[in-house]
């Protein structure tokens, strides 16, 4: 019997939604085991990084500033999307529990979204604490402050939640009377709405200002405050002053480059060449896993403050 078959669908009116998607995951990849390896590895590396983070920011009465209240955020931020992630996929794949919930299905791709587009926008709002530390030293202090902070933060959060719940209630107006295999490793948007047999126009306008409001906005604002950042740097008399205020960037601009590279260049290859959907399924998964893995560890290695901390 075939997946189709088994996930027997349900009507609703002229609408035909199934009981359950079928999640195909990888097809003839050798040694795949390896990667299950890598996962658990990776979430447990995750889980103690960013708790190690979190406790540390919480704990200590220096670290609390409106910078340090930022990558509070973004550390519980990939703790909350590695937690939705890597967990799922693994009880899918390992285990060989393909079949998922119409319901579940939905909520799973509702928190992957969520967590994701909040990760992207945290990086843009330490952009601009780094762009008023640096162009506005002396205003610092009275620009970013800790209500103002809280509220860009709180802000982010509610907008993502309200489109990521948009973006996946537009799911509940297609009607699924093919296909009921999923082309990933989870209920990705893309290859969940693309198994549609009626008009998905607007699911696919909706995937494209997604993707620019989460992945090209924030990359363009985060490329201006670095021009404006670049400029403010040139008019600074000694090049060693240059240099230690620019070393206040570099953690940033790490996780800026391990968050934005691969999905860009993912997203880019698909649309310009053929991309194997093996190689599409792990170039996306590592996106979701590798930033939040990373983000503590280069924090704790490459932050004064923490490093500082935690010798004390």
């Amino acid at each position: 019997m075939t997946p189709e078959e088994k996930a027997v669908t349900n009507f609703n009116g002229t609408f035909v939604r199934p009981a359950k998607f079928y999640v195909s995951g990888f097809s003839n990849v050798p040694h795949v085991k390896y990667y299950y390896v890598f996962l658990c590895f990776a979430y447990i590396i995750t889980v103690l990084g960013n708790s190690f983070l979190l406790s540390i920011i919480y704990l200590v009465k220096t670290l609390h500033t409106p910078k340090y209240m930022i990558v509070f955020n973004l550390a519980f931020t990939d703790l909350c999307a590695s937690t939705a992630f890597i967990p799922k996929v693994l009880d899918t794949l390992v285990f060989d529990r393909r079949y998922i919930v119409y319901e579940a299905c939905l909520s799973h791709m509702f928190f992957v979204v969520v967590f994701g587009s909040i990760q992207s926008w945290t990086l843009v709002t330490m952009a601009y604490d780094r762009f008023v530390a640096i162009c506005f030293p002396l205003r610092y202090h009275s620009i970013v402050t800790k209500p103002v902070t809280a509220a860009m933060l709180l802000l982010v959060w509610a907008f993502f939640v309200g489109l990521a719940a948009f973006l996946v209630g537009s799911i509940d107006r297609l009607s699924f009377c093919r296909s009921l295999v999923v082309k990933s490793i989870y209920c990705d948007h893309a290859p969940v709405y693309l198994l549609a047999c009626n008009d998905t126009s607007f699911n696919n306008i909706l995937a494209y200002v997604t993707f620019v409001l989460i992945l090209c906005i924030p990359l363009v604002l985060i490329a201006l405050t670095y021009v404006c950042i670049s400029v403010a740097l040139s008019r600074i008399a000694t090049g060693k002053e240059r240099l230690k205020a620019f070393k206040t960037c570099t953690s940033h601009l790490i996780l800026v480059a391990i968050f934005f590279l691969p999905v860009v260049g993912t997203n880019v290859a698909a649309v310009t060449t053929y991309i194997h959907p093996n190689a599409r399924i792990i170039n996306s998964s590592l996106t979701h896993i590798v930033p939040a893995l990373l983000n503590p560890i280069i924090y704790s290695l490459k932050t004064e403050d923490i490093q500082d901390t935690v010798s004390k």
